[in-house]
């Protein structure tokens, strides 16, 4: 059970971490967000699609795919960090940075599915931290209009594309694999 929030105190994962499974909350630089309860049937369908696309082209490989619930502590800082995000599907190819419980440090890959209650905070805050991080490549896909902006981090330097459906969208951190947009947008 999560306790009262206190006003200006910053949270760690430790906080986060004794509230239990059923607080649906992220932490972003110690402010408490809440999550929606629930996902859209849209939601379900756009996550699960692109989470097989994603599982299949990886099978046999390093890297690893998955889908909340699974904690991402961004900055590393195990139980002191104060970031810490449950996005819709990321990739991690470092597995030393898979403790069991949650993935220390930033992800390969982050996708991100809009929804009303959280399209602002997937497409500035979160951004904002996950480029700061050093998340070299990261989706924001719009179900809603079909849309899907691929955010690429190299060198320092940010490239950012959209693409609408049927697209077939290249992912620059996984050599050769290649989502099938008309299959995500499909309905």
């Amino acid at each position: 059970m999560m306790p009262a929030l206190q006003k200006n105190k910053i949270y760690t994962y430790a906080d986060y971490a004794s509230w239990g499974d059923d607080v649906k909350c992220e932490l972003i630089g110690g402010v408490v967000y809440m999550m929606a309860p629930g996902a859209t049937q849209t939601h379900q369908e756009t996550s699960g699609e692109l989470y097989r696309q994603i599982a299949n082209y990886l099978l046999d490989k390093p890297c690893k795919v998955f889908h909340p619930p699974f904690d991402v502590c961004l900055h590393a800082d195990g139980d002191e960090d104060k970031t810490v995000v449950q996005p819709d599907l990321f990739v991690v190819c470092d597995r030393s940075k898979l403790d069991g419980k949650r993935c220390n440090g930033a992800p390969d890959m982050v996708i991100e599915i809009l929804s009303p209650s959280s399209a602002n905070r997937d497409t500035l805050l979160k951004f904002n931290k996950y480029m700061q991080a050093g998340v070299r490549e990261y989706w924001i896909v719009d179900p809603d209009d079909k849309i899907v902006r691929v955010c690429i981090l190299k060198n320092g330097k940010l490239e950012i594309t959209d693409f609408l459906s049927p697209d077939t969208i290249p992912i620059s951190v996984l050599d050769g694999c290649k989502i099938d947009m008309a299959r995500v947008f499909a309905r």
